[in-house]
């Protein structure tokens, strides 16, 4: 079979097949009285093996390692090959979700565009003062999607990136709320933790009924955020939240100061007072009863009060002391408000 047919019937090109008869790895067995290239059928079924090889993404000084070294082990290839190939794939896909974020931000201009392309890298340098720097220097102008940024915060372990992030978050139109929420049900604790901390940044009810979710999780620091978010916002069922960190010692300060914010606001005083007094009475560790005292200086009304007068007259000494100076610093206070409304009238 002369050249020409061989091309016809095969699909490949003539000028590939002398590139193939140059190589050696092709090689037609005959030559016509005229010196045209004449192929066998050995050749021809040779020329189809190179071709399925190719197909498989080997090149064509691995065909010839394939076809004629008798050493050659196919499956070290094949692994190769597949792992090539999983990185060409994984290269495209990255690339494929550029394309989209891009798309997604509707770019009005090219200028638009190199922008975009420009804030997408500056997220993936390894440099957190970067990736901080190109997050607040969004204009306005051109944002990031929504979807860029949720995933940016979810993988975020700078604080000041994060915090950059989430002041971004908060003031876009869509804050992604139901993006950051998916972070909720991540098997990694550090992803729970990122997504608690923007949904607290984000003062919608839609980020409420979230952070109220994030209440029941396992993990104490991501329980922890959502109760201090939620208590701000005079959330009461942050309430049980907020007190468990008092008792164990988490940001114990923070969570007092919004407990007595929410006692101001429902009438739950005295059953929270009960609460704290039955923690009291049933632990004999000094600084978890230590903590829960001095909690009970944020508490308002007469229940905290009085169970302020009885820890002054505690067997420890800390506690009765600190009690007793957070019951005068209390009687100072009203006498001296006192006087000045007498002197006001």
């Amino acid at each position: 079979m002369l050249i020409g047919e061989v091309s016809r019937r095969t699909g490949v090109s003539t000028r590939m097949l002398r590139h193939y008869d140059s190589l050696g790895l092709v090689k037609p067995t005959g030559r016509t009285t005229g010196g045209y290239r004449e192929y066998s059928a050995d050749d021809i079924r040779r020329l189809f093996h190179v071709e399925s090889l190719r197909t498989l993404g080997l090149s064509l000084n691995e065909a010839m390692r394939a076809l004629d070294e008798p050493d050659f082990a196919p499956a070290d290839l094949v692994g190769d090959l597949i792992r090539h190939t999983r990185r060409r794939i994984a290269a495209e896909a990255e690339l494929l979700t550029k394309l989209e974020h891009v798309d997604a931000a509707s770019p009005a201009e090219w200028d638009d565009v190199l922008r975009i392309v420009t804030l997408l890298r500056a997220l993936e340098s390894n440099s957190a003062a970067r990736r901080q720097q190109a997050i607040l220097a969004q204009d306005g102008t051109v944002s990031l999607p929504v979807e860029v940024l949720v995933e940016a915060v979810l993988s975020e372990d700078d604080p000041n990136v994060a915090g950059a992030l989430h002041w971004s978050l908060a003031r876009a139109a869509d804050p992604g709320v139901t993006a950051l929420a998916h972070g909720l049900d991540s098997e990694t604790v550090d992803v729970r933790r990122r997504a608690t901390a923007a949904l607290a940044a984000v003062h919608t009810a839609e980020a409420a009924v979230h952070l109220r979710r994030a209440l029941d999780d396992s993990d104490a620091t991501v329980r922890g955020r959502a109760a201090l978010a939620l208590g701000s916002r005079g959330d009461i069922d942050s309430m049980p939240a907020l007190l468990e960190m008092v008792v164990e010692g988490r940001r114990d300060v923070e969570a007092a100061e919004v407990l007595g914010g929410l006692t101001e606001l429902s009438p739950s005083a005295d059953d929270l007072v009960a609460v704290m007094q039955d923690r009291l009475d049933n632990t004999s560790d000094a600084a978890t009863r230590l903590r829960i005292t001095q909690a009970l200086a944020e508490i308002p009304g007469t229940a905290a009060r009085a169970a302020l007068g009885l820890l002054a007259h505690d067997g420890d000494r800390t506690i009765a002391a600190t009690a007793a100076a957070i019951v005068n610093t209390q009687d100072h206070g009203r006498r001296r408000r006192r006087r000045s409304d007498t002197g006001a009238q």
